[in-house]
């Protein structure tokens, strides 16, 4: 099978020919048609992650994934060959990716059905950034009417994250540059969207709509403990980027009057549960992937140049 892989990291990726994986009990063997790039891509090919997790070379690279059930292995359940299915892979060592042609993945998590109306081009791209939008939205519990700062709208985790704030009949502030990057984000959703440029003074620019603070931040880029130091007394942060309660303690102490703000640390948990209620919503029409631009499995090298560069929104792989 033809895959984007690595032989040692840091390096940048590849595209080579490889052994197609067999499913190990529990496991089903999925014919990938759809993939994504993600920011956890970058930093396995970076070797960021050497410390963290196991590596086992040649190491494909990719995380969601959607296609059709190819083969079960012994004891696999709730699945049948040639049934269309998306996810994320969720082993607990790198080494067989979503960015080929077939991928093994458990099939008791990281793995849901493909309900029809929902495209695998958009399932592909769905799975991680989608299943951390909504745990974060769900760390912070936003009311309806409160106020929640999104930090990082631009990218795949944010655009979503945009979408699904308003929807629950929260004000959302989100950064994003004038010109592209504004049009990108107001364009998201129905609902009103006020916009705040990470380029500038960010700190005045929120104050100046929110004087008292806001009521949640999800810390998706930026500086944590300045997006901390935005939040009303009592106020909740959800990080995707590993900020802690204790890292901006004595930051935000002087900042934030009143009760003490609680930070929340988010790590994706794509469960079949979550991941059946996004596709739902995105089948539904309620949800729109923002899919900026689509890549061939043999310009995968080329998808992760743009992604360095900054596309807004998420980067597909097609695979077949």
């Amino acid at each position: 099978m033809r895959a984007v892989m690595l032989n040692s990291v840091p390096a940048d990726p590849a595209l080579a020919d490889l052994p197609v994986p067999r499913p190990e009990a529990g496991e089903v063997l999925v014919k990938v048609t759809a993939s994504a790039v993600n920011g956890f891509d970058l930093a396995v090919a970076a070797g960021y992650l050497q410390q963290m997790m196991e590596h086992r070379f040649p190491l494909v690279v990719g995380k969601d994934f959607a296609g059709t059930v190819e083969a079960l292995g012994e004891g696999a359940e709730g699945f049948t060959v040639g049934q269309p299915v998306f996810g994320v892979v969720m082993k607990p060592f790198l080494g067989p990716g979503s960015m080929a042609e077939y991928v093994t993945v458990s099939a008791g998590y990281g793995i849901a059905p493909l309900p029809q109306g929902l495209a695998a081009a958009a399932a592909g791209a769905l799975g991680l950034a989608g299943t951390a939008a909504l745990d974060s939205l769900d760390a912070v519990a936003p009311a309806e009417g409160e106020t929640v700062l999104i930090s990082g709208a631009t990218g795949g985790v944010g655009a979503l994250a945009v979408q699904l704030a308003a929807a629950r009949g929260a004000r959302v502030i989100a950064t994003a540059r004038p010109g592209a990057e504004a049009d990108f984000v107001t364009e998201l959703t129905a609902a009103e969207v006020e916009l705040v440029d990470h380029g500038g003074d960010l700190s005045a620019q929120v104050r100046a709509l929110a004087p008292a603070g806001v009521d949640a931040v999800l810390h998706l880029a930026g500086d944590g403990a300045e997006l901390a130091g935005l939040l009303r007394g009592g106020g909740r942060l959800a990080s995707t980027l590993g900020l802690t309660q204790d890292a901006v303690q004595d930051a935000v102490q002087d900042a934030v009057q009143g009760a003490a703000i609680t930070v929340h640390t988010v790590m994706a948990d794509p469960n079949p549960r979550t991941l059946s209620e996004l596709a739902a919503r995105v089948a539904a029409g309620a949800l729109r992937v923002p899919v900026s631009a689509t890549y061939p499995l043999e310009q995968a090298p080329e998808a992760f140049a743009a992604f360095r560069a900054g596309t807004l929104g998420k980067i597909a792989i097609t695979c077949s």
